[in-house]
């Protein structure tokens, strides 16, 4: 295998020579991110490699890392050692110790567009005729960056009755709060037969997704994965092909779905699903074939280990992911590297990522014996988040691990015994962070803000509006609602109030200072959470200092963990319980803070963090910032087409009598 790397690292550099091509096979432009404005072929150059977490055949898999400016490094990754990316033989180094929030490696411009249209699906034997994609394909496009990377995406909205904005789930978006792409907070929404063109730097690795934040947009197919290749905290041999992505799936527009349920309901695994298997709904179209897998059997020198990478892009579901007769390693939540633990199963939360390696040799499962035709069930279980008790036996099997690839038969293994369903978090102990944090006090009080979840499905002052964060003494009712049409971005020389429905929340530290927030059940209601929340943070990674289920929130009775706690983007605050998160106020802006349930953001169960808004107004001053000046274009043309009813759904002179566009919270 080294010896392999050491040609393909050579191959690849000599082709990239010859032929001076900007282009990737995936059709992606490929810029380096220096100049080479003298033509000195001869010149020395950094390594060009495949990354250890490509594609092995198929799509993407002729992807490779590009540090062509960094003369004197070499990729050190073996598959004994994963820690290690680059080094340059001088005690210089880049692996999975590197302070990732203050240094990465020099890497390139990577271009990719992405054109929205609406279209047909069939994912599971029954049409879903309004799905929203990017460039006409459910998952959307995979995009690959390696660390230290530029990416630049220009995203095109051809759809004809909805704008839309595409955000970067977990990407840092350090300095680049206009990058973020929620509209009515960083920008306007693009507007139909309108372009715009994201920029962001790749600071972190590992897994992610990119999704619409228009509206519940994104449960109609308007997701894709993201993989930023860089170093992992265990070793494997190779990815198991792309990401898996897993959702709830229904065959009514999520616009619709929000008042009445989704309809004939199913799992999709990347996009595959069986809706007789899970709503016992008969299919009218063929239904396909499980998302498989496949393992190569080897005993020597040992079994070979397999990446798989896990995303959860649902409307409304936690997960809870197991393969047959296999452990799960567990090397990677969200962003974070991890020290490794291993389980039977890991819980999935909206929004969450997390990084396994699988060992192909396939164990005993109690007194389930190992299936001799090597084929094996992946599972998702729906989490008891949601009442599991009238699922029909089997809904679970999603996709299919098979160690012949010949094979078609569909597996006859068995699930493992005693695994848990419960709607909780990974194990609070087992997420420790391979690069260590210390957590200073709190800047913004004792043990900072205090927000409820409060539900109140009366007071409507939206049609949706249901959810809200609000300070626990709080006497009003006050759901989060944007304006598509003045985003948070255009304003952040505004000394004075907000709206109230904008729920910002000011954060006026500096950038070596801890906020903490406690998020809990509403106290004034029997601490009542309604239900388990997955709590998504833009623009950082946080720190989960206490996360407690079925108990109130008591400044008394606190046990913060302050050295190395779990961090992340998405946590899940338990059902009637709390959690206390910490981050610091190192990147202006104004950062969404929301429930990922899709149907709770729309019913406002969110607010904005501004932080440090003084330093974001000098970043991005209003009469002298190119990015406020795209942004006030992209507004331009959105209200050009708004201000038209004849645009609105279903179109015509039905849209203006309909006289109904935003009811919802926006985002």
């Amino acid at each position: 295998m080294k010896l392999f790397e050491r040609l393909w690292t050579v191959v690849t550099h000599v082709l990239d020579i010859a032929t001076l091509s900007t282009f990737s096979h995936d059709g992606a432009l490929q810029t380096p991110l220096f100049e080479n404005s003298q033509g000195n072929f001869d010149r020395p150059r950094g390594p060009i490699f495949k990354p250890p977490g490509g594609r092995p055949e198929g799509d993407g898999s002729n992807f490779v890392c590009d540090y062509s400016s960094m003369t004197g490094w070499r990729p050190c990754s073996t598959p004994d050692d994963r820690g290690c990316w680059l080094t340059n033989g001088k005690g210089g180094k880049f692996d999975i110790s590197t302070d990732y929030e203050a240094v990465a490696p020099t890497g390139i411009l990577r271009r990719y567009a992405l054109t929205v249209t609406n279209g047909s699906i069939n994912a599971d034997g029954l049409e879903f005729p309004f799905a929203k994609t990017f460039n006409a394909s459910y998952p959307g496009p995979w995009l690959q960056a390696c660390w230290g990377d530029v990416v630049e995406i220009t995203v095109t909205n051809r759809l004809p009755f909805n704008g839309t904005s595409i955000h970067w789930h977990g990407i840092r978006q350090n300095q680049t709060m206009h990058m973020d792409g929620v509209n009515g907070i960083t920008q306007c929404p693009i507007a139909p037969g309108d372009t715009f063109v994201y920029k962001w730097n790749t600071t972190q690795y590992g897994s992610t997704w990119y999704h619409s934040h228009y509206s519940l947009q994104y449960a109609d197919g308007m997701v894709g994965p993201i993989t930023i290749h860089g170093p992992s905290s265990f070793p494997f041999d190779e990815a198991a092909k792309t990401p898996l992505l897993m959702t709830d799936w229904g065959h009514n527009s999520a616009f619709d779905a929000i008042y009445t349920g989704l309809e004939n309901p199913s799992i999709l695994l990347n996009g595959r699903g069986n809706v007789t298997r899970f709503s016992g709904v008969p299919a009218k179209l063929p239904i396909p074939q499980p998302y498989t897998i496949i393992f190569e059997k080897r005993r020597y020198p040992r079994p070979k280990r397999y990446l798989l990478r896990l995303i959860n892009t649902s409307f409304d579901t936690t997960f809870v992911f197991s393969i047959d007769n296999h452990n799960l390693t567990v090397i990677g939540a969200d962003f974070v590297p991890i020290h490794s633990y291993s389980n039977t199963s890991v819980l999935i939360g909206i929004g969450q990522r997390y990084h396994v390696v699988v060992e192909a040799n396939p164990i005993a499962n109690g007194s389930q014996p190992i299936p001799p035709d090597g084929n094996f069930w992946m599972r998702t279980y729906v989490a008891q988040c949601a009442n599991t008790a009238n699922f029909p036996k089997g809904y679970e099997l999603s996709g299919v691990l098979r160690y012949d690839s010949s094979s078609t038969a569909m597996p006859t293994s068995t699930t493992w015994n005693d695994m848990s369903l419960a709607c909780s978090d990974e194990t609070y102990s087992s997420l420790q962070p391979i690069l260590k944090w210390r957590v200073g006090s709190p800047s913004n009080g004792n043990t900072g803000e205090e927000h409820d979840v409060v539900l109140n499905p009366t007071a409507q002052p939206f049609p949706l509006a249901r959810f809200s964060l609000d300070l626990p003494s709080s006497s009003t009712f006050n759901p989060l609602r944007i304006d598509y049409s003045d985003p948070t971005f255009l304003h952040l020389n505004n000394t004075g109030s907000w709206p109230s429905q904008w729920v910002i929340i000011p954060e006026d530290y500096k950038s070596t200072d801890w906020v903490y927030m406690v998020l809990a059940g509403d106290r004034k209601n029997g601490n009542r959470t309604t239900g388990a929340h997955p709590i998504h943070l833009h623009g950082h990674d946080f720190a989960v200092l206490q996360q407690t289920e079925g108990q109130s929130f008591d400044i008394t009775k606190l046990n913060l963990k302050l050295d190395n706690p779990p961090r992340r983007d998405v946590v899940l605050l338990p059902r009637n319980g709390f959690v206390i998160i910490a981050f610091k106020t190192d990147n202006p802006g104004s950062w969404l803070l929301h429930c990922h349930i899709a149907r709770h953001a729309s019913e406002g169960l969110a607010m904005q963090i501004l932080e440090r808004r003084a330093d974001a107004n000098n970043i991005w001053p209003f009469d002298n910032s190119p990015a406020i000046a795209r942004a006030r274009r992209l507004c331009v043309k959105w209200n050009e087409w708004h201000s038209d009813c004849r645009n609105f759904w279903p179109g015509g002179q039905a849209g203006c009598e309909r006289n109904v566009f935003q009811d919802d919270s926006g985002i």
